[in-house]
């Protein structure tokens, strides 16, 4: 019987959240799809969040993945801009949390690493990676879907390593593993 399962990446952002599915069959790739939830027209962060959310769940209920690669989120200069883009992660954790399925962080050096053996590769460079290596006809026109799906990609390279970087597989590992961020 053939060992398959599904895993989800997302990029997540308040401007442009990504996503990419691939499904794995006996240890191979297959693409599945990749897509973005653009949310440029909406000024309320609030709303934001809650839309990140929905299309989370949605993309859940509809493809049961059986674990989700996210994308941590990089530390800048602008303040403001890393606790939207951590808001926003948090919420697509949230969700996956909710559905129990286990989750996975890896950092943007490491997924890059993994696609393309540069950690400080360019956003071109993965996705002309990725569409080589999952026969990918045409690439969209903003590469945010195409950062969600290396996460997939780089999580499927990790498996079975030791170190693999935060993973949750509930509410209860997430405390555990944060006992010092949880107010009792």
């Amino acid at each position: 019987m053939a060992e398959e399962k599904i895993i989800l990446g997302i990029d997540p952002g308040t401007t442009i959240m990504g996503f990419g599915l691939i499904k794995v069959v006996n240890k191979k790739m297959h693409f599945l799809q990749l897509n973005e939830l653009d949310l440029k027209k909406y000024s309320d962060h609030y709303l934001k969040l809650k839309l990140i959310f929905e299309r989370t769940i949605e993309l859940i209920d509809t493809h049961h993945p059986d674990e989700i690669a996210i994308e941590a989120p990089f530390f800048g200069k602008n303040v403001q801009s890393m606790l939207k883009l951590g808001r926003a992660q948090g919420v697509a954790m949230a969700a996956g949390l909710s559905r129990e399925v286990p989750i996975t962080e890896y950092a943007p050096k490491k997924i890059k690493m993994a696609i393309t053996g540069n950690g400080n590769a360019s956003k071109e460079q993965v996705a002309k990676m990725l569409q080589s290596m999952l026969g990918i006809k045409t690439l969209p026109k903003n590469l945010d879907s195409m950062d969600g799906l290396g996460a997939a990609v780089c999580h499927f390279y990790n498996q079975g390593r030791v170190e693999i970087g935060k993973s949750y597989s509930g509410w209860s590992a997430f405390v555990k593993q944060n006992e010092k961020r949880v107010k009792k």
